[in-house]
């Protein structure tokens, strides 16, 4: 890395003195685990989708397996989703003794293919029990034709929007709100953050129960106030299911109540960031394919990331071009990261199902090329000039 050049990161959370408050007011009030902070992220996050239950759990994993789990995934079912996303979209199928099948990406695009999906479904040797659309870097996936295939098959569909909060899909629904249930993370890095922790939401009250029952080692009740006064009979709880320890707890919730009134800003500020690498990337063509191209509808992206592709010159391989402009950006002091390296030619996704690197051609195109750039509220307008001017000099 170059001297004297102050680093630019990938990513980096926004924390303020509110979130900070929130944590002390927790760390005051002597109860650290799940109660009432908890209870009411789950009741403001509910109403800021438009959903009628949210379970607030300890990852956006969690909040997937619990999804599935409810909705009866179990040995020998198939779900099927993307290649093109984080393992924990496709590992919570394995949690429960299931199959993935995966279907390619769209040709111009990072998520889920409707026609390959359709494809997928028909040739698959029995009716998949789910599908699991992945909104990727916050661009929301055409539920409209998902949702149309799924009912057409009888599937249930877990949308994973651990990318895209908050922002709504081509059926004017929140994401994660089409289906018959959504999953949101609040990892440190995402559009709003608890440290670690997700939501599970959805209009099913069968799912939602089944879901607060298994978070919490499969007790048939709530028990957090098991310890409060007045309570004498609180310790008497049944175990119903071999449930899972995924409760997110109060300091988490606290943060996770703050950074949702800022939601809104935080979400409009990264769309100023895209726009500013849009309108610059824009005025050179051929050397990279853009996340959205000049004049699209900003407004109906997350911008959890900003992915561009990059054009090898003359011939040379994708993927080890891509590697070297990742390198020159490091050492301009940027950084960057890819999303995401399919879990087809993941080891244990090839050695499990024999999948081979072609199996799956646009998301391992996409893979060869794709560079994440930094996009968070709080990069300033200079950072985001260093980022473009540092682009646009790659060799």
């Amino acid at each position: 890395m170059k001297a004297n050049i102050d680093f630019i990161p990938f990513s980096r959370p926004v924390i303020g003195p509110e979130e900070e408050e929130a944590v002390l007011r927790v760390l005051r009030s002597g109860w650290l685990t799940t109660a009432g902070e908890t209870k009411a992220f789950e009741e403001e996050f509910a109403r800021y989708v438009e959903s009628g239950q949210a379970v607030a759990v300890n990852s956006g994993t969690a909040a997937l397996h619990l999804g599935l789990e409810a909705m009866g995934v179990g040995p020998g079912d198939l779900v099927v989703t993307t290649p093109y996303t984080f393992t924990a979209s496709a590992e919570v199928i394995r949690y429960l003794g299931a199959d993935p099948l995966f279907c390619d990406i769209q040709e111009n695009g990072f998520n889920m293919d409707p026609e390959q999906l359709e494809q997928t479904v028909k040739h698959a040797p029995k009716t998949p029990k789910a599908v699991i659309p992945v909104h990727i870097a916050g661009e929301p996936c055409d539920m409209k034709s998902i949702m149309d295939i799924a009912r057409r098959y009888g599937m249930k569909v877990l949308e994973d929007a651990a990318h895209s909060f908050p922002v709504k899909s081509n059926d004017g629904k929140w994401t994660g709100t089409s289906g018959h249930a959504g999953a949101y993370s609040f990892y440190a890095n995402k559009t709003i953050t608890t440290g670690e922790g997700g939501m599970l939401v959805t209009n099913d009250p069968d799912i939602a129960k089944r879901a607060r029952i298994m978070r919490l080692h499969g007790i048939d009740r709530e028990i957090w106030n098991r310890y409060t006064a007045g309570n004498t009979q609180s310790w008497r709880y049944a175990v119903v299911e071999a449930g899972y320890k995924y409760n997110m707890p109060d300091m988490a919730a606290a943060i996770g109540r703050v950074q949702l009134k800022k939601a809104g800003e935080f979400r409009s500020k990264r769309e100023d960031i895209a726009r500013m690498y849009t309108e610059a990337f824009s005025k050179t063509h051929g050397r990279w394919t853009l996340p959205r191209a000049p004049g699209s509808r900003f407004e109906h992206h997350a911008w959890h990331l900003y992915l561009l592709s990059v054009t090898p010159p003359g011939g040379e391989d994708g993927e080890h071009y891509r590697d070297r402009c990742i390198e020159y950006l490091s050492g301009c002091g940027i950084g960057t990261s890819v999303h995401f390296i399919p879990l087809h030619i993941m080891p244990y996704y090839r050695a499990r199902f024999g999948f081979a690197p072609q199996d799956f051609p646009r998301a391992l195109s996409r893979y060869q090329t794709v560079i994440s750039l930094p996009i968070y509220p709080a990069l300033t307008r200079h950072q985001v000039d260093r980022v473009v001017q540092a682009v646009e000099n790659m060799p």
